[in-house]
């Protein structure tokens, strides 16, 4: 069995074939999805969470996502908080800060991220967290809740110094599609070193395919090629991998333990 941590199943990308993308990845050994729910404006946070609620197998989040933080509102937060309550989402998330592009302030940034991280200890949800050259930033956010974040470094892509602040706060790595490319050798030696009960794989559908699907429409299906470099990388078995991975996401988001654990896909 196989789990995508993270991917963003509700967006328009998706709206034509949407079925057949859930039946490709179950095909695939992909037994367990965590959709991404997006949005600032009342009203737009819950799109993953109606698509999980209708499909075994998928889970939801609820987030702000740091280029949107401007559009952010007091309404915003309170329909978070609400949908923190619904048994189907299983984090707050994605949240964080991106310094790269800066569509918001890092002001704003920072003072939203650390509101949903407090909502996260409120609420007792683990966090998925984007963050994109804003390292010290964001260690420094975790580190001001005293240790009661937990969650998981989404789509990582930090070096050793970054991944070891990480474990050192009890989070998950998760890597994506990226860790198949050829240029990303360094990403593999560290994914090679880590420890196994910290690690997570996701698509970050429809973004970042997998190499041999480069400048494709990315997929939950395709989960399993990250799977077999991140085996080779730890001379490993996709089987072995996958139930690792597997069993790490529901350590992590434990809501997901309201269901029984699929069975094993033969890999």
């Amino acid at each position: 069995m196989l789990t995508d941590s993270h991917c963003h199943l509700d967006l328009e990308a998706f709206d034509a074939d949407r079925a057949a993308v859930l039946a490709r990845a179950r095909a695939a050994g992909v037994t367990t999805l965590l959709a991404m729910g997006g949005g600032a404006a009342p009203g737009t946070l819950a799109g993953a969470l109606r698509l999980a609620e209708g499909c075994d197998g998928v889970w939801a989040s609820a987030g702000i996502h740091p280029h949107e933080a401007q559009a952010a509102t007091e309404a915003s937060l309170e329909e978070l908080r609400r949908l923190a309550a619904r048994p189907k989402i299983v984090a707050i998330g994605e949240i964080g800060l991106d310094y790269h592009y800066l569509h918001s302030s890092r002001e704003t940034q920072l003072a939203l991220f650390r509101r949903q991280l407090a909502l996260a200890a409120e609420t007792g949800l683990p966090v998925s967290i984007h963050c994109r050259e804003a390292w010290d930033d964001c260690f420094a956010c975790l580190e001001e809740r005293g240790g009661e974040a937990r969650g998981v470094l989404h789509c990582f892509t930090g070096g050793r110094r970054e991944a070891e602040r990480a474990l050192g706060l009890g989070f998950y790595l998760s890597f994506s599609g990226m860790l198949t490319f050829a240029r990303s050798e360094a990403m593999r030696e560290l994914a090679r070193e880590l420890p196994a009960n910290r690690l997570l794989l996701e698509t970050d559908a429809p973004y970042l395919a997998p190499a041999p699907h480069r400048g494709k429409r990315n997929e939950p299906a395709w989960v399993a090629e990250t799977a077999r470099i991140l085996a080779a990388a730890r001379g490993s078995t996709i089987a072995e991998i996958a139930a690792q991975t597997s069993g790490n996401f529901r350590a992590l988001f434990t809501r997901t333990r309201a269901e029984p654990a699929p069975a094993p896909a033969v890999l």
